[in-house]
C-alpha cells in the first residue's frame, strides 16, 4: 500500500508578504513553512503506516527551495519525497496546480489499495480546492474534512466533520481524503530522522518529465493556463490596541454606548 500526501510550502503569515509586479507572491523572498493542514495529512499517513505498513510518499510543487521542507518531512518518517518544479509551472492557480499534481501522482502510479491524503486547505489561499480537483482529474472518489480515518478491508471509514456534527462515510480505495487539524497532532522530527534526512534523495519531476502526460498542456498550466488570477496581494494593517473600560456594569455599559455612538455604530 502506498499513501501519497500532497504538501505545500507556504509563506510564513507572521512575516511580510512580498508581491511580484504580475501580482503573484514572491515566494523566494519570504520565510516559508509547511502548510499546517498538510502536516496533519502527513501525520495521518504515518499513523496508517505504523498500524498497517505502507510506503509514504509526499508530493509538492514549487521552486527548488522547497527541498528544505521535504528534508523535514523525511525527518518525520516519510519514505520518499517528490518535488515537481519548473518555470512552466510558475503562477499556477488552483485549477492549473491540480492539473500538474494529478499528472505527477499518475506518473508515480496508483494501485488498488493506495490512498491520497491532502490538507483541507492552504493558509496562503484558503480555497480548499486543490485536493478535490486532483480527485476529479484522477477520477477518484473523495471525502473532505476527515476528522478520523479507519482502514477497512475494502477501503476506509471516514468520520467527516460538518459545521454542526459529523457524518460517517465508507469509501473504496484508491481514493483522496482531505484532512482537518482536528484529525491529529503532528509528530516532531526524530533525532535519528534529522541525522538521516540529508542522505536521502529527493525525486525531481520537471516539465520535461511530465509534458507528455494528457493533463499537461501549456494552455492549462502556469500563469497562462490559470483561469483565475490575483488582483491584489498585501499585508493587512496592524489593528490598534483595544480600549479597556473600567467601572461597574452600569458605568461600563454607558461608556460603551457613548463610544459606539461617537463612531456612528448605534
Amino acid at each position: 500500500m502506498k499513501i501519497i500526501v500532497t504538501v505545500k510550502q507556504v509563506p510564513d503569515t507572521t512575516g511580510k508578504v512580498s508581491v511580484k509586479p504580475d501580482g503573484t507572491l514572491d515566494r523566494a523572498s519570504m520565510e516559508t513553512v509547511t502548510n499546517p493542514d498538510d502536516l496533519n495529512a502527513v501525520e495521518a499517513a504515518l499513523q496508517l503506516k505504523d498500524q498497517y505498513g505502507a510506503k509514504v510518499i509526499t508530493v509538492t510543487m514549487g521552486p527548488m527551495q522547497a527541498e528544505s521542507m521535504l528534508r523535514e518531512l523525511y525527518a518525520m518518517g516519510v519514505d520518499e519525497c517528490v518535488l515537481v518544479s519548473g518555470r512552466e509551472f510558475g503562477g499556477s492557480d488552483t485549477y492549473a496546480t491540480s492539473q500538474i499534481i494529478a499528472a505527477a501522482i499518475d506518473t508515480i502510479g496508483l494501485d488498488e489499495d493506495d490512498i491520497i491524503l491532502a490538507g483541507r486547505q492552504a493558509i496562503d489561499g484558503d480555497t480548499a480546492q486543490v485536493g478535490p480537483q486532483i480527485a476529479e482529474k484522477l477520477h477518484l472518489p473523495q471525502v473532505s474534512y476527515a476528522a478520523e480515518i479507519t482502514k477497512e478491508d475494502d477501503g476506509l471509514l471516514i468520520k467527516r466533520m460538518l459545521e454542526d456534527g459529523y457524518m460517517m462515510i465508507k469509501v473504496k480505495t484508491p481514493c483522496l481524503i482531505t484532512c482537518v487539524k482536528e484529525l491529529n497532532e503532528p509528530r516532531y522530527m526524530s533525532v535519528q530522522g534529522i541525522e538521516d534526512c540529508f542522505d536521502k534523495e529527493i525525486r525531481i519531476l520537471s516539465y520535461e518529465d511530465l509534458k507528455d502526460h494528457p493533463l499537461i498542456d501549456k494552455t492549462t498550466i502556469g500563469l497562462q493556463g490559470s483561469p483565475t488570477n490575483i488582483y491584489k496581494s498585501f499585508t493587512p494593517p496592524q489593528k490598534s490596541a483595544g480600549r479597556m473600560l473600567k467601572g461597574n456594569a452600569q458605568e461600563t455599559a454607558a461608556e460603551l454606548a457613548k463610544c459606539l455612538a461617537e463612531k456612528h455604530l448605534i
